[in-house]
């Protein structure tokens, strides 16, 4: 994967997939994973969505192929931001349709609240604004007695319902179990200091949020209230307990995601 020193000299991975006709001028489309996860979390949306627009996978900071933050340097929200604003500029893409995925919605969140002129639109997929009104914490204590595959295991029922294929709840519990598990401690920690509910007002773009209804992790009661302080944001519930949907349900999600992309006029023809 290329890689691009961030202003503190990180260095921050990313994959770019454009299978789109040679003689168009595709949107770029930037994608953020939730946490635990990589780039290849989104295996199942890439080659749909590549055909269409130019897309372009972030690895956060200390996760995937990224450069894992020193245990004394700063860490916050603002740093992933900013790596998503770097790596626009990066790709030469003035704007993007944003597409965040748990802790990655929070990034998108907050990218399209202080940089409104960056994001064409705005796509969550159970991202609430900030892990504050979460039980993440219990978490803690959990993982540092169990291990994190361990724990990810146990509490697998959050994550995935009853439908879900075994081999892919293995290969998550492989992939997000594989985690540095100071840094997921650091990183849960930092996000539960987050609840932004009162500036999502300030997002203008058209919004669509999609989460599962019965969810326990990212505080399903939220969703009501993000799409009424989003102005004219749509609102979709799965009934489902897994808050997991983007793994668990990728083609629902994508087709929602690209009726939404659709009805507001990309990807543009011209």
């Amino acid at each position: 994967m290329p890689f691009f020193a961030a202003r503190d000299g990180l260095n921050i991975a990313f994959a770019l997939d454009d299978f789109t006709d040679p003689w168009t001028r595709p949107d770029t489309l930037l994608m953020l994973h939730a946490a635990m996860g990589n780039a290849k979390r989104w295996f199942r949306w890439v080659p749909r969505l590549s055909r269409q627009f130019r897309v372009v996978r972030m690895e956060l900071r200390g996760h995937g192929e990224s450069g894992m933050p020193a245990a004394g340097a700063q860490f916050s929200l603002q740093h992933l931001v900013d790596d998503a604003i770097e790596l626009l500029d990066r790709v030469g893409a003035r704007e993007a349709h944003v597409v965040g995925n748990s802790a990655g919605g929070y990034v998108s969140q907050k990218l399209a609240i202080q940089q409104p002129g960056r994001v064409k639109t705005l796509s969550l997929f159970g991202s609430t604004p900030g892990l504050k009104q979460s039980h993440a914490l219990t978490w803690l204590p959990l993982v540092r007695e169990r291990g994190l595959r361990k724990f990810l295991a146990d509490t697998i029922h959050e994550r995935f319902d009853s439908s879900a294929d075994p081999k892919l709840v293995e290969w998550f519990l492989d992939q997000a179990g594989s985690n540095d598990p100071a840094f997921v401690e650091r990183f849960i920690s930092h996000m539960c200091t987050h609840d932004f509910m009162d500036e999502i007002d300030r997002i203008r773009c058209p919004t669509l949020i999609v989460a599962a209804g019965r969810e326990p992790i990212g505080n399903a009661g939220a969703y009501g209230e993000m799409q009424k302080r989003i102005r004219g944001s749509a609102l979709k519930l799965y009934d489902t307990t897994g808050h997991n949907i983007c793994d668990g349900y990728p083609e629902r999600c994508l087709d929602d995601l690209l009726e939404f992309l659709k009805k507001h006029g990309y990807p543009r023809t011209a």
